[in-house]
């Protein structure tokens, strides 16, 4: 057995006595299968698709060659019940190769796909974990989710708190599991990320291991980027964020069906005919975001006119008016304020953003954590690169009938964003690794 094994065993030991023993968490975290090696990317590969595209200026050049492992391991449900995840793996390899990498756990955006899984290199989500965290020494895990990929789970329980924070915490699990047969080493340390949907799910994360697993998982750092933390808010807000129409629907049905209190029967929160599928056309076997609307099955438009061609007006002003809207209720279930964090944390989002408004969620977190005389919480507005680098004469075009407007906009969460909060965040944990 060689040495880099005997250590890992030996790290598993300690934390399971740590824990009391191995089966305090009831096979979670547990490999259901043998964990599969995708693909190894070459360091030159990796430099050649970071040129091309204009990400080396913020990744740098590839240090590492990166092994893609697949990962299915145990986990549970929203009610605790038994359930499935895959996740991929990215192992540090090549001239990194026999090192004791510090392990991020990543939370992905929001995924309309149910087959997508993020143990495929040619992603564009898990090629920038490759460039910006594994290619530079770090080992990434990514988990897809309940009901994405190899989830059997029954649907995807979407910015539902504490199944994300489940799916992270676990996903930790499996990938110390994995390290034992894939001659890897982790440090111990681990750090937190997640974008959008995933800077929900990694903030998730943090609150639920410092609370309950902090003698299991050593987490000294955690970058969430633009994500969604005051959901209860954004509901009261008057127009409606880009890409209202996927959304807020993905979101109704899904804590439908977690708490059954939205609605006694879909006609009062759908217009036809999307109330006709809606409850089951998220994630989709087939479309994405974009066949999503071009097939007809959610309107196109403007954000409020989407919004209006979709949702009852007396649904929509219920939830505008009353606290007690189930909606509200739920939302304030799923709100990631209130909460101390321990590890140094950092928000990170821009100011233009037209679907998660830091202005709504970031700035609203940030203050919140501050009025408690928190220090260890900063944020980061990385519009100001954003403009630099995409806008016009550094500025954000400002005619919403122009083509240019149109692009802009409709590329800053999905495409513009990330990789800018992604250079943050690496900036954050090289200061602990």
């Amino acid at each position: 057995m060689k040495i880099r094994h005997v250590l890992t065993a030996i790290a598993a030991a300690a934390l399971l006595a740590a824990c009391g023993g191995g089966d305090d968490n009831n096979g979670r975290g547990g490999l259901l299968e043998t964990p599969l090696a995708v693909s190894t990317l070459t360091a030159a590969q990796i430099d050649a698709s970071t040129a091309s595209s204009g990400l080396q200026a913020l990744s740098g050049k590839a240090v590492c060659d990166v092994r893609v492992v697949a990962l299915n391991y145990a986990t549970i449900g929203v009610q605790g019940e038994s359930a499935n995840a895959s996740a991929a793996l990215l192992l540090p390899a090549g001239a990194c190769a026999n090192g004791i990498y510090p392990l991020v756990a990543y939370a992905k955006g929001t995924d309309v796909q149910k087959p997508r899984t993020l143990a495929n290199p040619s992603d564009p989500e898990t090629f920038s974990l490759v460039a910006m965290y594994a290619a530079q020494g770090y080992a990434v895990v990514a988990t897809d989710y309940l009901g994405f990929a190899k989830s059997t789970y029954s649907f995807h329980p979407y910015l539902h708190a504490d199944s994300e924070a489940s799916a992270v915490v676990d996903s930790i699990r499996a990938a110390r599991a994995a390290a034992l047969s894939l001659d890897a080493a982790f440090s111990g340390k681990v750090m937190l990320t997640g974008y959008s949907q995933g800077g929900h799910a990694s903030a998730a994360a943090q609150r639920a291991i410092e609370r309950d697993n902090a003698g299991e998982i050593n987490v000294v750092a955690a970058a969430h980027l633009a994500g969604p933390y005051n959901l209860s808010g954004s509901f009261k807000l008057t127009n409606a964020i880009a890409g209202y129409q996927i959304f807020i629907p993905y979101l109704v049905t899904a804590w439908q069906r977690i708490y059954g209190n939205v609605y006694s029967n879909v006609t009062q929160v759908f217009k036809a005919p999307y109330s006709n599928y809606i409850e089951t056309l998220l994630p989709s076997p087939t479309l994405n975001f974009s066949t999503l609307i071009t097939s007809g099955a959610l309107p196109d438009g403007t954000p409020n006119a989407a919004r209006d061609a979709l949702f009852q007006p007396a649904f929509l002003n219920d939830v505008q008016t009353s606290d007690s809207s189930g909606l509200i209720v739920d939302a304030r279930k799923n709100d990631l304020l209130g909460w101390n964090p321990k590890a140094r944390t950092l928000l990170c989002g821009g100011a233009g953003d037209p679907t998660v408004p830091p202005a709504v969620h970031m700035n609203v977190a940030q203050a919140d954590f501050s009025s408690r005389g928190l220090t260890n919480v900063t944020s980061v507005d990385v519009d100001p690169a954003i403009r630099a680098t995409f806008g016009i004469g550094g500025a954000a075009p400002t005619d919403p009938t122009s083509a240019a407007f149109a692009t802009y906009f409709g590329s800053y969460h999905g495409t513009y964003e990330p990789p800018f909060c992604h250079a943050q965040a690496r900036a954050l944990f090289n200061g602990f690794r």
